[in-house]
């Protein structure tokens, strides 16, 4: 009989510079070296150095950390960063990836006031994925709650899975916010899954981006799944350390993100003949 044997699947496990949040971009470097990530996606953002891409450059040599992922500027916070037309913003994500050696620029859907945006977005990220190597992998969100009251935020909409793009980004903190069963979500997504933010949450109305198992998300059956299906992708730790008390803290809970991820990507498999 084959004995079982450890397969680790391509997949690379990178660090969001927004998990070091208010941290800095820098930071996320020396922490993701220092524990051993496979790499960062770097959140564009207001740290200037997340828009500079001769930094990034020098940050990525220095610490031998590579960027494997490029998230455009979509949030509300980052409404001017790169321009305040987010077509720009796009072209400019697509040009930082292909510069800085990303295979993987991810962007959210449109919000309904951006209505010409909206309008012609899903064409529109067609178009720009048919001009490049680089995915354009559109993320999942999930509807703004208050109290009893909801609102769809997002053009043409939060569940992604519901237009045609090339490519999807998964997110965890999102499908427990949306209270979306996230495996059905993932087979709707099929062989376009390219990129996974991996984070866990509670199902509340608020975005948490818990570390990996703390919360109710199946992120462990998604790991598994993914090291089945051979996932060429990457999976990002997308967490929230804004609480930690002290840099130890927050370093511990990247670690502990890490090796969860390491853990569950490591599939047992029979090999025949071994």
């Amino acid at each position: 009989m084959a004995e079982p044997v450890v397969r680790i699947p391509d997949a690379k496990v990178a660090l969001s510079t927004a998990s070091v949040y208010p941290e800095s971009t820098a930071t996320a470097f020396e922490i993701a070296a220092r524990l051993g990530y496979d790499g960062v996606e770097i959140m564009v953002w207001t740290d200037p150095v997340s828009q500079d891409i001769e930094a990034l450059r020098r940050l990525s040599d220095y610490h031998q950390v590579p960027i494997l992922a490029v998230h455009a500027p979509c949030l509300l916070i980052t409404q001017r960063v790169w321009s305040t037309d987010p077509w720009v913003k796009l072209q400019r994500a697509r040009s930082a990836a292909e510069k800085l050696g990303a295979s993987t620029v991810v962007v959210h859907p449109p919000f309904r006031w951006q209505r010409q945006y909206a309008r012609d977005f899903v064409s529109g990220i067609w178009r720009m994925a048919n001009e490049t190597d680089v995915r354009f992998a559109v993320e999942n969100m999930y509807p703004w709650r208050y109290r009893d009251r909801e609102m769809l935020a997002y053009a043409p909409d939060w569940d992604v899975t519901k237009e045609d793009y090339r490519h999807f980004t998964i997110d965890l903190s999102h499908t427990a916010t949306s209270r979306t069963d996230t495996l059905a979500m993932v087979d709707r997504m099929g062989d376009r899954l390219g990129h996974v933010h991996l984070a866990d949450g509670k199902g509340s109305a608020k975005d948490e981006h818990l570390v990996p198992g703390r919360g109710d998300q199946p992120c462990a059956e998604l790991l598994e799944r993914l090291a089945r299906t051979g996932f060429d992708g990457h999976v990002v730790i997308e967490v929230n350390t804004r609480r930690a008390m002290s840099a130890a803290e927050r370093e511990a809970d990247l670690a502990e993100a890490l090796a969860f991820t390491r853990l569950h990507l490591a599939s047992a498999t029979r090999v025949a003949g071994s």
